[in-house]
């Protein structure tokens, strides 16, 4: 279900919210359920959805941005002015498929670096909208792997914990600036 909230896809020289990069502590930090559906909620996500568009994004977890809160915002087409974003407030995964995909990832927290990652193709969230209103969404492909890859982030786990890789991982991390050190192995 895509979202009302209306935001001008386009790049702001200043956006309104700062992201955080792999190594920072605010990565890691679980994020909050989030009370109450309210303006000021509202609010959070617009600057959500106007920072992933200045930043070239297609999804961003208020985590990201500092913000403790469970919320994501997702948007595949960002240069589509008629496709709206998508809003995810509390997301949970309710049931993932057996079948597991191979795909390319990568992070508006860790620019530059696109590595493969291991992830159910077919994944079935029940969340709230921009409303509090209950939705659920069984996504695939793309969508899929963008809502499980922001969803990673409300639970403190970045993208490159995921990578099986670790030669490739650390020589792709030191060549963009970033510490293997920083990463934290999903076993």
């Amino acid at each position: 279900m895509p979202s009302e909230i209306a935001v001008e896809k386009k790049k702001l020289k200043n956006p309104p919210l700062e992201l955080h990069y792999l190594g920072d502590r605010v990565l890691r930090q679980a994020a909050k359920r989030v009370a109450k559906v309210d303006d000021e909620i509202r609010q959070v996500v617009r600057e959500m959805l106007q920072t992933m568009y200045s930043k070239d994004g297609i999804g961003l977890a208020a985590p990201q941005v500092g913000i403790h809160k469970q919320l994501i915002v997702i948007d595949l087409e960002p240069d589509n002015a008629a496709n709206q974003p998508l809003v995810m407030i509390n997301p949970t995964i309710k049931q993932v498929s057996s079948d597991i995909s191979v795909a390319q990832e990568g992070c508006l927290s860790i620019p530059n670096v696109y590595l493969d990652v291991k992830r159910p193709e077919v994944v079935e969230i029940a969340y709230k909208d921009e409303y509090g209103r209950p939705r659920t969404l069984k996504a695939n492909d793309l969508l899929g792997r963008c809502i499980q890859h922001e969803m990673d982030h409300l639970n403190g786990v970045v993208f490159v914990d995921r990578v099986e890789n670790s030669l490739t991982l650390a020589q792709e991390l030191s060549k963009n600036g970033f510490s293997y050190q920083a990463v934290k192995p999903i076993k």
